[in-house]
């Protein structure tokens, strides 16, 4: 599943997601499923479910639409949108990254990339600069760049699907030397405010972990499906930008009480709780619209 959309820029952001961005998630989690696809009319019921409109839902589309993530489809002789390929691979790179994190340790490798483009192709430049941090790359220097080794595959890949590996050089390098690797941290990621991001998260939904332990998992109902559908679908678009942010960097190496240890394990009880409900009741929507197709 991808996460691939804007940085997180703000507290207000994060806890309240946009509509497009719980499309995004909406597609990520359930619509590969099913070829990729979904009906206009399931993802208008869905989104329904947290309480957005039929015309906040239409508006959206048509912003992902326009930035290539999902094209026009007949799903089942409906109107439909399907996931673009680009998106596809994106959503299947993204999948570890949220639900299966990768964490560096002081021994671990670094991946080193530096890059360069001709003053002619500026915006090539500049495309470059802003995937690098999605990726959750830091700047050691101007042109320099580091990431831990455990993310070679994917910028590889990454770089290489989009036409711009021949830019670039790639190392795998060890520290040495005397210089205080754990300051370095700070300085060439912005570790004060992704971990107050994580703070958020946690001040946000650990209500929701109380609220959810205190249900018995056996107990079954289509009005708790639907309610953990929504609860699912927030926390899930929460979640899935902060382990960009944060590329796994080592836990030894940051300040102490960082906060994305707690919310990670937050996130997973969450997960298993609340995910099979979520995704009971995404089905049973989905199969209801291409049973009426059917008729």
């Amino acid at each position: 599943m991808t996460p691939r959309t804007e940085q997180p820029s703000g507290g207000s952001e994060n806890s309240t997601p946009r509509h497009h961005q719980l499309i995004i998630s909406l597609f990520g989690l359930y619509a590969r499923a099913h070829g990729g696809e979904l009906q206009v009319s399931t993802i208008i019921s869905l989104m329904n479910d947290l309480g957005v409109e039929s015309a906040g839902v239409r508006s959206s589309i048509s912003r992902l639409k326009k930035r290539g993530v999902i094209d026009s489809v007949k799903v089942n002789n409906r109107n439909g949108y399907a996931l673009s390929p680009s998106a596809l691979s994106a959503f299947a790179e993204g999948d570890e990254r949220i639900f299966t994190p990768r964490r560096a340790t002081a021994d671990s490798r670094w991946l080193l990339a530096t890059f360069t483009v001709p003053e002619s192709q500026r915006s090539i430049r500049h495309k470059i600069r802003s995937t690098l941090v999605r990726m959750g790359f830091g700047a050691v220097a101007p042109g320099l760049w580091i990431a831990p080794e455990h993310l070679k595959d994917e910028a590889l890949s990454y770089f290489d699907r989009h036409g711009m590996a021949d830019y670039f050089e790639f190392f795998l390098a060890e520290h040495v030397g005397s210089h205080d690797l754990a300051k370095n941290m700070g300085i060439w990621w912005d570790l004060e405010s992704l971990d107050s991001l994580y703070s958020e998260f946690l001040e946000t939904n650990r209500p929701l972990l109380e609220k959810w332990t205190g249900i018995p998992t056996a107990q079954e109902s289509e009005d708790l499906d639907a309610e953990a559908f929504a609860d699912y679908l927030v926390l899930i678009t929460q979640w899935r930008r902060l382990p960009y942010s944060d590329p796994g960097l080592p836990a030894e190496l940051l300040p102490e009480g960082w906060n994305a240890i707690a919310a990670s394990d937050l996130f997973q009880q969450l997960h298993e709780i609340i995910g099979f409900r979520a995704s009971r009741h995404a089905e049973r929507a989905i199969s209801a619209q291409e049973s009426d197709a059917r008729i």
